[in-house]
């Protein structure tokens, strides 16, 4: 296929064994068995242009590889087409794929998470029944799907809908991965952007039972004072959060 011809021509063998550290690619790390060749994401994201309009079924080969830079490659063309393509049957198309994706175990490390669930998310605002999905998502097994649902939020944060993010993070809050403190960290901190109020008043409930890692992103905004305060409140009992 050309895209993985193009994307090998960039790679560059020195960075792979830097790629697949930073990762956590070794044995019982989160990113087991993941490959990498060297690709940098600026040289991915000019090859995903070149191919934007590649078939689904070409792209579900691409998403289907082994090898980390395809699979990012093939998820930040979705996001392209779906910036690009505004009528919402090929926004449902392009949902229901990634979902597919996603299902099949492709979309399997943060950042192929943060690349595309902000964008994808967002064709779930115009759904009455979002808050279902977002919430199967959080509850699930699967590290990424749980990642995906609090990232999914990020589009409604764009849109100034705030409720999905608190509704998610209060979800998660007794999750016990670092990867998901720090993406409900990080939607608070966003949230927090847009309604500190909010964002103070959820801290003001949830602070002295979140995981630190989660606390710590969620008020890196706020002035230094306030956060020195939010960070002296000790975890009470974090396996107990709510009687």
């Amino acid at each position: 296929m050309s895209l993985v011809k193009d994307l090998h021509a960039l790679a560059k063998r020195s960075r792979s064994s830097d790629l697949a550290r930073f990762y956590k690619t070794g044995p019982g790390e989160y990113g087991e068995g993941d490959v990498f060749i060297g690709v940098v994401v600026p040289d991915t994201r000019l090859v995903a242009k070149k191919y934007i309009d590649l078939s689904f079924a070409e792209l579900e080969k691409v998403i289907d590889s082994p090898i980390h830079e395809e699979r990012l490659c093939g998820l930040i063309i979705l996001t392209l087409r779906y910036k690009r393509d505004k009528d919402e049957q090929s926004r449902k198309k392009i949902f229901n794929f990634y979902m597919k994706m996603l299902r099949a175990g492709h979309v399997n490390n943060w950042d192929l998470v943060d690349v595309s669930a902000p964008i994808i998310g967002d064709f779930l605002i115009s759904d009455p029944d979002h808050m279902k999905l977002l919430e199967k998502l959080s509850r699930s097994k699967d590290l990424w799907h749980r990642r995906v649902a609090m990232v999914f939020t990020f589009a409604f944060l764009r849109r100034g809908i705030t409720g999905p993010t608190v509704v998610i993070a209060e979800n998660l809050l007794d999750d016990k991965h670092d990867l998901i403190h720090k993406a409900t960290g990080w939607m608070l901190r966003e949230m927090g952007k847009r309604d500190s109020y909010l964002l103070r008043s959820f801290l003001k409930e949830n602070a002295p039972y979140m995981p630190r890692t989660a606390l710590r992103y969620s008020i890196e905004r706020l002035p230094e004072s306030e956060r020195k305060r939010w960070l002296a409140i000790r975890p009470k009992d974090q396996s107990g959060r709510r009687s």
